[in-house]
């Protein structure tokens, strides 16, 4: 428990800005930004309001858990579940400082994979998603209710604040401790038959996907695997897992989103990663 209790309270140190900005943007959208606005821009199930929501994410730079309360409030105010997708996956997944960080820490071969592998998830996964939803046909702007609130901002922005936190700050919290009590047994010590393994890219890309890890920390966890034994293969594939999504950041929106999609998500992240361990196995 003491481990548990420890890796919480080192993750919530490295994130809780981040998170509380998070909370704070994703409530603002709920409450400033005109639904008509949003929905023109955001609302169709296409690939060019896939292609925005993405586009939006690369200037955030958030880890999954900290840009998951404005894909819910982007959410809330009617926008295509691939383009609230798109700017969720992509905010950790094609972060460019993070690139440019992994491009001098481990090698451009591995940041060449990420950034290939981290827009075919973005943006090919978010738009594919749009087809498990119910809301799958083109949005008509006219079609949807004005939201009519005529209480001041600074009350609706608090209201908001409120929902959010009583929503997802239980479930972040649980599912970070719980993550910490089973990372031993996620991510045991390795041997040499786990260095460059096919069944060891399947392991890696399953436990990364559900692991919860602040922006960037992918890269001295790699580093540091590696080190102790670990191949170019399962490292491609935490490459692409860790980041992109987790237990704790699926659990958060998992009211956002139809479970469908939730499902297709966590599938769609674990195939790429042993697709990306694969191909890192081939030319690494």
């Amino acid at each position: 428990m003491q481990i548990a209790w420890n890796y919480t309270l080192t993750y919530f140190k490295a994130v809780w800005k981040a998170a509380l900005l998070g909370i704070l943007l994703g409530t603002l959208v709920q409450s400033l930004l005109p639904s008509h606005w949003l929905l023109k821009l955001l609302g169709k199930a296409n690939f060019k309001s896939t292609a925005i929501g993405g586009m939006a994410s690369i200037p955030g730079m958030m880890c999954s858990c900290c840009a998951a309360p404005i894909a819910i409030g982007l959410r809330k105010k009617h926008v295509s579940v691939g383009s609230a997708l798109a700017f969720w996956i992509g905010n950790p997944t094609i972060n460019p400082a993070t690139l440019i960080f992994m491009a001098f820490v481990l090698s451009w071969e591995f940041t060449l994979l990420r950034l290939i592998f981290g827009i075919i998830l973005t943006f090919g996964v978010s738009y594919l998603a749009n087809r498990f939803a119910k809301e799958s046909d083109p949005v008509e702007i006219d079609d949807v209710p004005i939201e009519v609130d005529t209480r001041p901002l600074w009350k609706r922005w608090l209201t908001g604040i409120r929902d959010m936190v009583i929503r997802v700050i239980p479930a972040y919290f649980l599912a970070v401790l719980l993550l910490g009590a089973l990372q031993v047994w996620m991510f045991p010590q390795l041997g040499t038959a786990a260095g460059n393994s096919l069944l060891a890219v399947i392991f890696f890309a399953l436990m990364g996907m559900l692991f919860v890890i602040p922006t960037a920390a992918e890269i001295p966890i790699i580093q540091a695997f590696m080190a102790a034994g670990l191949g170019a293969g399962p490292a491609s594939a935490l490459l692409l897992t860790l980041p992109a999504i987790s237990l704790p950041s699926l659990l958060m929106v998992r009211r956002s989103f139809p479970r469908k999609v939730i499902w297709f998500v966590a599938a769609s992240v674990i195939v790429l990663g042993i697709a990306c361990g694969i191909t890192g196995m081939i030319i690494m």
